[in-house]
């Protein structure tokens, strides 16, 4: 039975792919135009194609002022990346069965992928009873005793019961009301059902409105989101993926029951290739579809190109980011194999627990305050902006609480004064701000550093990677080294000319190939080439998360007795405290405004300017590695006069970038509406009992 394009993709199971179709009307777009912006638009009728996938690439959203209830007019078309944050309107049409919920709502591993339902009758099962109402958190769909079942948890008296729900489990079951917000793009991958529509409210706009904005100015009312899919497909005769439009005016019928699937091309992703045996490689393979870039070897794998992939295997990089206040940064993954220099630059500490962090047997740590700290205890020290440090070790002290003698961590230092050293204690509680003196001038190779230092670590390119012909890091003024990570990589040369190798990304580089029947060298190439790949914020944020699931937390700082709130104790200290506290009000006023980090920036680069000025002193340092007690106070002097003068110096404009969405504004913003939101979650869940 024929249907259009887009009906058939929005009722399709993303399980039940590829799916050969074959277009009972077709369309021709006038002016022999084949192709535009990347996606087909002529298809003859009678034509065959096998899907191989598809995903949303825009959202189609009608417009109601009010509720809703109400009518909704205009139309526009909003990119996944419109900025702004939507709250959900939880969808009134029931579900059948669980078996529907499965087919129609995402439902995964991440946070956003556990979406919640009630039953509009109590669920018996055999040790628990789930009432009416009472809110069902589905988390994952799996085999149980050979039958397909939901893992579900229902909370009760803050206490989580979990329970499996068979997918035959009939019923009526109703979305929850949602309290948490979302970017569009998150709504579009996980908050529209398959066959249904998507009531959103505007939460926050993110951005000033302006003229190109297509939503109405102080917009309150709601949008419903209808998404357009760009189909993934392979066409009989041609050796590339085509990418069509949902919404093309053509209708197809789904014949892969009576078709030989096996006659198309079958394209590989760089997962599949991976994912093949050690034993298959090396193989011959030819792209159908190439990355974008214009560095090397991204620009070589265009489409048509023939290439050998030699083996997969596990490599280490480094995962640095760019050491700026503002944002966005600049993320980079380094190879081992890089062959520039670096030199150190100062880091930054909050607190004194940080330094207690960073302490090694190596070197002393020498730091700058640049937070003044009056401590509560006599026993302990009070510091000042300017005051040097020598970090010792961590230790314990008794100090008079509340009439009593108490026992608390405390960090030994070193303070170094005009003429003398003075043993000193810290605080671990101590909220204060240290800047790094450095006094190694050496410069380091990249393994060096991972091998002789506690990563994070900051850095900047001294000598290039002259094999490169262009070392993105070098222009790039200060680097965190944050972490090594193990990433997974296919070595391939070209077929033509195997000359050299390159290392390629399984899972950021979006390539497909097809495999050919052809006889390969099993001799790989004598030169193997890596480059710095520079990653988006996206990509970041994966990596962290893969990442960090194999290593323990670190352990939490110690907490701050409650009564002993610190006081700041200099005029300096106080206007930064007053500066912090009305960047704050301002964010949550206007979340365009900067937030307080451009303030903090100038102190280090303050105290950055510091180290340059005072690196021709490293010659006089004694034998014991501190610094001298002339060069401490140049140190001091620096630290202690610019401070009153960084002050409403420059103040930088910040462009309107309508399409992006910074992600630290976004989690802040889920944490204000989380705090006022959750206050009437368990009242809405008794109402739903009741009705």
């Amino acid at each position: 039975m024929a249907s259009t394009l887009e009906k058939f993709i929005h009722s399709l199971d993303p399980r039940s792919l590829p799916r050969v179709l074959q277009i009972q009307s077709g369309i021709y777009f006038q002016g022999s135009i084949y192709e535009m912006f990347g996606n087909e638009c002529c298809l003859s009728t009678g034509e065959v194609i096998k899907v191989i996938g598809f995903k949303i690439n825009k959202l189609i959203a009608s417009i109601c002022e009010n509720n809703e209830d109400s009518q909704f007019s205009a139309k526009v078309e909003l990119p996944l990346n419109f900025p702004g944050l939507y709250k959900v309107v939880a969808d009134k049409t029931p579900y059948i069965s669980i078996e529907e919920i499965t087919r129609k709502v995402a439902i995964g591993s991440t946070r956003f992928g556990h979406p919640c339902f009630y039953s509009s009758e109590d669920i018996k099962l055999a040790n628990l009873t789930i009432k009416q109402g009472e809110q069902i958190t589905f988390n994952s769909v799996e085999e149980v005793n050979g039958t397909m079942a939901v893992n579900c948890g229902v909370v009760r008296n803050n206490q989580s019961h979990s329970f499996t729900l068979p997918l035959s489990q009939d019923g009526k079951f109703y979305e929850c009301e949602d309290d948490q917000i979302y970017t569009l793009k998150e709504i579009a991958e996980w908050k529209i059902p398959r066959c249904r529509k998507r009531i959103v409210k505007l939460s926050n706009t993110l951005h000033a409105w302006d003229s190109s904005n297509p939503l109405p100015e102080n917009f309150e009312g709601c949008l419903i989101l209808t998404p357009v899919y760009e189909v993934q497909a392979v066409m009989k005769f041609r050796k590339d993926i085509v990418h069509i439009l949902s919404d093309l005016d053509v209708e197809v019928k789904d014949i892969t029951d009576c078709y030989d699937i096996s006659s198309f091309l079958q394209p590989l992703s760089l997962e599949d290739v991976f994912e093949r045996t050690s034993r298959e490689f090396p193989m011959v393979a030819e792209i159908m579809e190439g990355p974008l870039g214009r560095q090397k070897p991204y620009n070589l794998l265009h489409i048509g190109k023939e290439i050998v992939i030699h083996k997969k295997y596990q490599a280490t990089r480094v995962l640095a980011s760019e050491i700026r206040s503002d944002s966005p940064k600049r993320h980079f993954l380094i190879p081992m194999t890089y062959k520039g220099k670096f030199k150190r630059r100062p880091r930054e500490f909050p607190t004194a627990y940080d330094l207690e962090i960073a302490r090694s047997e190596r070197e002393q740590l020498h730091v700058v305050a640049t937070k003044a700290f009056d401590s509560p205890h006599t026993e302990l020290f009070s510091v000042s902006v300017g005051d040097q440090f020598l970090v010792q070790q961590r230790q314990t002290s008794e100090v008079l609480y509340e009439g009593r003698k108490k026992v608390i961590d405390v960090l030994a230092c070193e303070q170094i004064l005009s003429d003398a050293y003075k043993e000193v204690l810290l605080p671990m509680y101590m909220e204060g701000g240290f800047v790094e003196v450095i006094h190694d001038k050496k410069q380091y190779q990249l393994s060096e550093i991972c091998k002789e230092f506690r990563l994070p670590f900051n850095v900047k390119v001294s000598v290039r990677d002259l094999s490169i012909k262009e070392d993105v890091l070098a222009a790039v003024p200060g680097l965190q080294l944050e972490e090594e990570i193990t990433d997974s990589y296919l070595l391939i040369s070209s077929a033509s000319s195997p000359v050299e190798s390159w290392e390629i990304p399984v899972y950021r580089l979006n390539m497909s190939v097809h495999l050919l029947s052809k006889d390969v060298q099993t001799d790989i190439p004598p030169m193997t080439k890596t480059t710095v790949e520079e990653i988006s914020e996206e990509e970041y944020y994966m990596v962290r998360r893969f990442e960090n699931q194999t290593l323990h937390p670190p352990p939490r700082p110690p907490k701050k007795p409650a009564a002993l709130a610190p006081k700041p104790v200099s005029a300096v200290s106080k206007q930064i405290t007053s500066d912090v506290l009305q960047s704050t009000k301002n964010f949550c006023v206007d979340t365009t405004k900067k937030l307080c980090a451009n303030q903090a920036a100038d102190v280090s680069e303050l105290q950055v300017s510091c180290q340059n000025d005072l690196v021709h002193h490293d010659n006089v340092k004694d034998m014991t590695g501190k610094p001298t007690l002339v060069e401490a106070a140049v140190i001091k002097g620096l630290t202690n006069n610019p401070l009153g003068k960084w002050e409403g110096e420059k103040e930088q404009e910040e462009a309107h970038n309508y399409e992006y969405v910074d992600e630290n504004i976004i989690e802040n913003i889920r944490k204000v509406f989380q705090d006022t939101t959750t206050r009437n979650k368990d009242v809405l869940s008794e109402d739903r009992r009741d009705i």
